[in-house]
């Protein structure tokens, strides 16, 4: 009797097992860092739907560097450019232009039209530098920077003071060595008559204000302000008006031909982070941390912090 009760407990058993198998419940392994990093959403100016904001900075890196940029350069322009936004949309509260008034994005059809056959490849490189940095953006101490940059500089970025008058303290002036190297235009030169140069510039000179001319450089070599008689106007007007590449240039006049010759050093405000010293130093073999701890003086990276009911989560 024993033994048949036993051998009908085995063979039950083996009856069930499978089944209880095939009906237990699946559990999936969760990357905790995925579920606690959210997306805010981007509301850009003239495009019809708010984007995430991962999807904006690779607009933004299309719209701002050139995509065959060294990969540790494209990684510190999408933070500079995730910082940028998070900061001036309040984390995506307040819209964004969608133009160097602000920085300027491209959507993705607009990348497909300026890159043509080499969408694929650029795509993939911009894409790839957002993802290995999602989510950082760039603090001084618990302040969300103005992260502020340009394309070229003249061996030198330009103080926050310089340019606006208020001091900052991590936009400070550094040291900008080897753009020459990599950027195909550092020096450029353009022609005025004297006729142009008044009506832009609202003045009234003759030959004897450029025998008068002096130009007030600061520490970093651009022109602070032009000083002529009683004429008196900051290098930053000067630029804006006559929409020269940068502050640090040189005027000469000729007097026979009435022509004003200018050259320019650089190209940008020149403030932040050089877009081409970014590219410099990577070739040395800097990496985006680095970058970006050079440009912005005292600054760290972390991760976006988001209201639970102002973001997008990832999936």
């Amino acid at each position: 009797m024993y033994k048949k009760l036993l051998l009908l407990f085995i063979i039950l058993t083996l009856f069930f097992i499978p089944i209880l198998v095939r009906q237990a419940p699946e559990f999936k392994l969760v990357d905790q860092r995925e579920e606690k990093y959210c997306d805010a959403m981007i509301t850009v100016v003239g495009v019809d739907e708010p984007i995430p904001l991962e999807e904006y900075v690779v607009g933004v890196v299309a719209g701002e560097m050139p995509a065959d940029f060294h990969p540790e350069a494209l990684k510190a322009q999408v933070i500079a450019a995730r910082t940028y936004a998070a900061r001036n949309t309040d984390k995506g509260m307040k819209p964004i232009a969608k133009d160097v008034s602000a920085q300027v994005y491209r959507t993705e059809s607009e990348r497909k039209e300026r890159w043509g056959k080499s969408f694929k490849d650029n795509e993939k490189k911009v894409r790839k530098a957002a993802e290995d940095t999602k989510g950082q953006i760039i603090v001084y101490g618990e302040e969300i920077i103005s992260a502020m940059f340009f394309s070229t500089s003249n061996g030198k970025t330009e103080a926050a003071q310089n340019f606006s008058g208020n001091p900052v303290e991590y936009l400070q002036s550094v040291e900008s060595p080897g753009e020459e190297d990599v950027a195909p235009t550092v020096e450029r030169k353009q022609e005025l008559t004297l006729t142009e140069w008044n009506r832009k510039l609202g003045f009234n000179w003759d030959a004897n204000q450029f025998r008068e001319l002096k130009l007030v450089r600061n520490q970093t070599g651009r022109v602070q302000k032009i000083m002529s008689g009683q004429y008196e106007t900051s290098g930053r007007q000067i630029r804006e008006k006559l929409h020269l590449a940068s502050t640090d240039f040189n005027i000469a006049y000729d007097v026979n031909n009435q022509i004003v010759h200018i050259t320019t050093v650089g190209y940008g405000h020149g403030v932040g982070m050089s877009q081409y010293g970014a590219e410099a130093f990577a070739q040395k073999g800097w990496t985006a941390d680095q970058i970006l701890s050079h440009y912005y003086t005292g600054t760290k990276i972390q991760e976006i912090n988001l209201p639970e009911d102002r973001c997008l989560k990832s999936s």
